[in-house]
């Protein structure tokens, strides 16, 4: 016959040991034993103190073993027909661990002893000796509580869920308990198992809350292989969808954490009222408690482990000196692994050619069509001075000397919304003040240069350590939000021209609406509506061969066409991304699918918008060739009076950068992502510095690190593997490619894109561009833990996954730290998109203010331990 379910945990304490209150030697300390030589280990039937002295104690918490025997039920008429000669069967096993309980994190700890003690239900001195008349005992008394009833739950149902099989012992059937936790230690000679207790564990449809017994037996009893010398018994029951830190494991484990003390045991023998056994929990929870509260090694957490330390101790004046102490830091951790990121995945036995050439690919997409875009805008707000082929220009080499000489060569850079409003400022002053454009916008970007190489050599980078994870977030989950409303702005914009309008073709009435769109469209980093909706909107006259064709072109058909194309781009790419997930295909070509996601979309909707409606006319970019790409601006000609207003708008132009480029470098370089080659801060921020002087003197938009595109590089370089855990389906990088190919590749490529112009890039109809702002917003948030959590409050508890936070801080907590950071959020909506330009000049003060917002105003409101466990820089 088949055997039938048999799961068993077992608690093995590991690693870091703490002994109660007598001495042991050392040979009995606690290892991490193999999982397969639990299986082969037949203990001995020891009396309950012999054994217990030699595996029992405080333990620290740290790891559990964790055995689940899972078997294949068969109904009655099945298994006789399966049925082998002598009565033989099959009892499928496996092992895993599973960690100890720590009493100072994991508030469920406390909770479900106090749930417990409110509620005991504890039988002192059970005289019955067989296992069935024990637990039948334990049942009655839980199903028949008069404070917790459980009218809808059978006795006998139950009674055959705690074993495999539930009628008496009888030749040719297993009749063994399914699922239990027990302690046991590696030795020398095998698994020795903690044979005094047994917790015993079960999950049913019929309960309506969960339920907890102890049972002290009268004398040990054998009830067969490691259970030789039974004295306690704890069952926990508990229905089938609970919170993943409410199930029947989680309690079994917070209670098979603390009888692994032998001299809780031994304190519990000597009991004598359930009181005194009450209160002899308590003080262990105590014990286990202070354990955890008591001196440990400092941890300093860091970005790559590298250089800007999270520790708790404040910066002093002393950390910012000798002067460019982290710039040379930087160059003595990278300088060493210098031509590992060009040989890394190219030679040796690992090789990712195929993901190198996929990932570049992504990458130069995702910077060429954003370069065009703010091109386009910058071409219309300096009449020409700064066009599409200046931004592109300025992107290559940008990009390529970063990939070259960067310290973290993941980084991607880029040009920005906020920086087009600078520029658009900037000739504002010019018009204003007779200035000459060129000349003034080389003489701010050189004053930028100059305090940005000020930050560095005096490693201001260092303040970015206090910027938590949460406020990282918080700006992260900004950025992505622009990206979303900018498409959700750029459409309506087209429904209200082409579908909802009167006239078309009204280039003043455009013209008079992009300067609008300059106060409302545009935002932190990732605000290209008012790139696309100033200069994207019509296409000019000139290069336009049916502009005196009839009305009907740009009628109707046009905005439905448009939102068509933006939904149809969203829909493939992001169904491409998550193609690696599916079961079609080989898993080699699943890969490159989802890495290919972008420029398949992309691509596919452009041709389709361009030849499968030829009729419908779609809106191109605004295109005029420069005259001269590379011409130095005349700096003698500025007054002192200009040269000190640069200074001030350098300035502010400054502290952009400097959050910008130190906030995205970190969030591509979080713990979570793996990376092994370390950072430079310090050196990278002058880099920036040091290019931006070359394309501010040569009249070129300056750029600076992107956000999502960065940790997007990030991830398309990274190996994934998918989790289980409690149910939950997670993923975790595994490890990452750390290389300069694929962003040395992508600049090149995007140089190359200035032969392209204008056609066929003038091709890619605006709609494409806002299916792939929501295509980047949609994967950017994957891994933003302040969405993760505004979305638990539309879930299900049972739903909630297990993440460290859920398991530390309370849920009441969680939601109240949620709700201050869309607070913070909002904030920043009001200045990032307010319609007034000043405002946004201001933007990065506002960031800066977020600092004292969590370390002075969050703490008075939620406790700091609550604090730190949401911002904690790993997530396991």
């Amino acid at each position: 016959m088949a055997g039938a379910a048999r799961h068993v945990f077992h608690l093995q304490p590991c690693e870091k040991t703490f002994m109660s209150h007598c001495e042991y030697p050392e040979d009995a300390g606690y290892l991490k034993c193999d999982m397969d030589d639990a299986s082969e280990t037949h203990e001995e039937s020891l009396g309950e103190e012999a054994f217990d002295t030699v595996n029992s104690s405080i333990v620290s918490g740290e790891s559990v073993r964790f055995f689940v025997n899972v078997n294949l039920e068969v109904q009655p008429t099945q298994a006789a027909e399966s049925e082998l000669p002598g009565g033989c069967g099959l009892l499928h096993t496996s092992r895993k661990y599973l960690k100890l309980k720590n009493f100072e994190e994991e508030i469920r700890a406390h909770r479900d002893l106090d749930g417990f003690l409110d509620q005991a239900s504890i039988i002192l001195n059970e005289p019955a000796t067989s296992l069935d008349d024990v637990l039948r005992a334990m049942l009655l008394g839980l199903v028949h509580k008069r404070d917790s009833p459980e009218p809808e739950c059978n006795l006998d149902l139950l009674m055959a869920m705690l074993f495999t099989d539930a009628e008496p012992p009888m030749e040719g059937k297993v009749h063994l308990l399914s699922d239990t936790i027990q302690g046991v230690t590696a030795t020398v000679t095998g698994v020795q198992y903690q044979q005094s207790w047994l917790c015993i564990i079960c999950t049913s449809k019929f309960l309506m809350k969960r339920h907890v017994c102890i049972s002290r037996l009268v004398r040990p009893q054998n009830w067969g292989e490691n259970c030789c010398e039974v004295r306690f018994v704890i069952m926990v029951l508990a229905p089938p969808k609970m919170k993943s830190t409410k199930t029947a494991t989680e309690v079994g484990r917070t209670f098979a954490t603390m009888f692994l003390d032998i001299t809780l045991r031994q304190k519990l023998l000597k009991t004598r009222t359930v009181d005194e056994f009450k209160d002899a929990l308590l003080h262990q929870r105590q014990l286990l408690t202070a354990m955890k509260q008591g001196p440990t090694p400092s941890i300093h957490y860091s970005i790559s482990s590298i250089c800007i330390q999270r520790s708790h101790q404040p910066l002093q004046h002393k950390d910012f000196f000798p002067v460019a102490k982290g710039i040379r830091e930087d160059f003595a951790r990278r300088f060493p692994v210098y031509s590992l990121d060009f040989t890394d995945g190219i030679i040796g036995k690992n090789k990712a050619v195929g993901k190198y050439i996929t990932t570049t690919l992504f990458l130069y997409f995702a910077c060429l069509l954003p370069t065009i875009a703010f091109g386009s805008l910058n071409d219309e707000n300096t009449d020409g001075a700064i066009d599409v082929q200046k931004t592109i220009a300025g992107q290559s080499i940008g990009g390529l000397l970063y990939a070259l000489f960067s310290g973290q060569p993941l980084v991607v850079l880029l040009t920005t919304a906020p920086l087009a409003l600078y520029t658009h400022v900037i000739r504002g002053i010019c018009d204003d003040y007779d200035l000459d454009f060129s000349t003034f916008y080389a003489c701010t970007g050189l004053w930028n240069s100059f305090f940005l190489a000020l930050y560095a050599f005096f490693n201001f980078s260092l303040i970015m350590s206090l910027f938590k994870r949460s406020t990282e977030e918080i700006i992260a989950l900004f950025i992505s939000m622009t990206f979303v409303l900018d498409a959700v702005k750029g459409m309506v914009k087209i429904f209200q021209k082409y579908y909802f309008g009167s006239s078309h073709g009204n280039h003043e009435d455009e013209h008079v609406s992009a300067l609008s769109l300059m106060g409302v469209g545009t935002s932190l980093n990732t605000s290209f509506h008012a790139a696309l909706n100033t200069s994207l909107l019509s296409s000019p006259p000139e290069l336009t061969s049916i502009s005196s064709r009839p009305v009907e072109h740009v009628s109707r058909e046009t905005a439905v066409l448009s939102l068509l194309i933006m939904l149809g781009t969203l829909w493939l790419s992001y169904t491409l991304y998550q193609f690696k997930k599916s079961p079609y295909l080989h898993p080699y070509m699943r890969e490159i699918l989802s890495d290919c996601a972008l420029p398949i979309s992309v691509l596919t909707f452009s041709l389709i918008c361009s030849y499968g409606f030829r009729e419908i006319k779609m809106s191109k970019f605004r295109y005029n060739p420069s005259e001269s790409l590379f011409k130095i601006a005349e700096m003698q000609s500025l007054s002192l009076g200009a040269i000190g207003s640069a200074m001030g708008l350098g300035f502010l132009l400054s502290m952009l950068f400097f959050i910008e480029q130190n906030l995205v470098a970190a969030l591509a370089n979080a713990p979570e992502n793996r990376l092994v080659k370390g950072t430079a801060y310090h050196w990278d921020l002058l880099l920036v510095a040091i290019i931006n002087m070359g394309l501010s003197l040569f009249g070129m938009p300056w750029i600076h690190a992107a956000y999502p595109h960065s940790p997007l590089h990030v991830r398309a370089l990274a190996v994934v593997e998918e989790r289980v855990e409690n149910g939950h389906i997670y993923e975790t990088i595994v490890n990452v490619w750390e290389t300069r190919l694929t962003t040395l590749g992508a600049s090149i490529l995007v140089g190359f894109s200035l032969l392209l112009l204008p056609i066929p890039l003038q091709w890619i109809p605006k709609p494409v561009l806002y299916g792939l702002f929501l295509y980047i917003a949609l994967t950017s948030i994957d891994a933003n833990q302040l969405f993760e959590r505004m979305a638990l409050l539309l879930k299900d508890q049972a739903s909630y996954p297990p993440t460290h936070y859920i398991r530390r801080v309370p849920q009441r907590k969680i939601h109240y730290f949620t709700g201050l950071q869309a607070l913070q959020l909002l904030l920043l909506c009001a200045f990032g998109m307010s319609p007034l330009p000043y405002m946004k000049m201001i933007f990065p003060l506002i960031m800066m203010v977020m600092i004292p917002i969590r370390y002075k105003l969050l703490p008075r409101i939620i406790e700091a331990k609550y604090l730190d466990a949401m911002d904690a820089e790993h997530s396991a």
